[in-house]
C-alpha cells in the first residue's frame, strides 16, 4: 500500500517552498479556528491566523469545502497511520498504543473528531474503509491473545477516541491531555476480556455512513 503524507498539510511536490509553507500555515490555522469556532469560522480569520492574505488562502483552497476536505483527509491519514503502526507491532498493548496516539495527536484531529459538515468524497471514504479494516485486524489479534473482549469493534475505538479527544472549552492544554488520558484508560479497563457484561449490538459502519449522507443531503 502506498503511504500518504500527512502532518502539517502535505503539499504537492511541485509547490515552491514559500507556497508549501503558506499552505501548511493555512491548514494549521484552520484546525485551530475550527476547534475554537467550529467549521463556520470566517475564512478571513483563518487567513489572519495563518499570516497570509485572503487571496493566498483562496489560491490554495478555492472555497470552504476544499479547506474542510483537506483538514479531514489529513486527520484520517494520521488515524490510519497510527492504526497501521499499532496493528503491525502486534503487541499486547496495541489497542492502548492506538488510542494514546490519538490523544497525543488530538490537535491534528480536529476534523473529523469534532464533527462538522459531512465530506462525501471518495478519498475520504477510502480512508475510512482502510482505517476500519486495519482496526479490525488489530482487534482480531487482541481478541485472539485474550487482551480484550471479542465483541469490540473498530467503530467502538474510533468513537471512544473521538469522545476522549474532543476539545473542552477553557481547559489548559496540560489539563486537557490529562483528562483525555484518564478517559482512555477508563475505556481500556472496560475492554478487558475478563469483563462479561454483554454489549448491545453495534451499528454497522455502512449504516452510519448512509445516515450521514442523508443528513448532508
Amino acid at each position: 500500500m502506498t503511504r500518504r503524507t500527512s502532518g502539517e498539510g502535505a503539499a504537492a511536490p511541485h509547490l515552491r517552498a514559500d507556497a508549501a509553507r503558506n499552505r501548511a500555515q493555512v491548514l494549521a490555522a484552520a484546525r485551530q479556528a475550527f476547534r475554537e469556532l467550529g467549521t463556520a469560522a470566517p475564512l478571513d480569520e483563518i487567513a489572519r491566523r495563518a499570516g497570509v492574505n485572503i487571496a493566498t488562502l483562496y489560491r490554495r483552497f478555492p472555497d470552504r469545502q476544499a479547506l474542510i476536505r483537506q483538514v479531514v483527509i489529513d486527520g484520517y491519514t494520521l488515524v490510519l497511520e497510527a492504526a497501521q503502526t499499532s496493528a503491525d507491532a502486534s503487541t499486547t498493548d496495541s489497542v492502548e498504543n492506538f488510542l494514546m496516539a490519538m490523544v497525543r495527536q488530538r490537535n491534528m484531529l480536529v476534523l473529523p473528531f469534532i464533527g462538522g459538515p459531512v465530506v462525501d468524497d471518495e478519498e475520504v471514504s477510502a480512508l475510512q474503509r482502510e482505517i476500519n479494516a486495519t482496526l479490525e485486524k488489530l482487534l482480531d489479534a487482541a481478541c485472539g491473545d485474550g487482551t480484550i473482549r471479542c465483541d469490540v469493534t473498530g467503530l467502538d475505538l474510533i468513537t471512544s477516541a473521538a469522545l476522549a479527544c474532543r476539545p473542552l472549552p477553557h481547559i489548559p492544554e496540560a489539563g486537557a491531555a490529562a483528562l483525555a488520558t484518564r478517559h482512555v484508560r477508563v475505556f481500556l479497563d472496560g475492554l478487558q476480556s475478563s469483563v462479561t457484561r454483554e454489549l448491545p449490538p453495534p451499528p454497522a459502519r455502512e449504516e452510519i455512513a448512509v445516515h450521514l449522507r442523508q443528513e448532508a443531503a
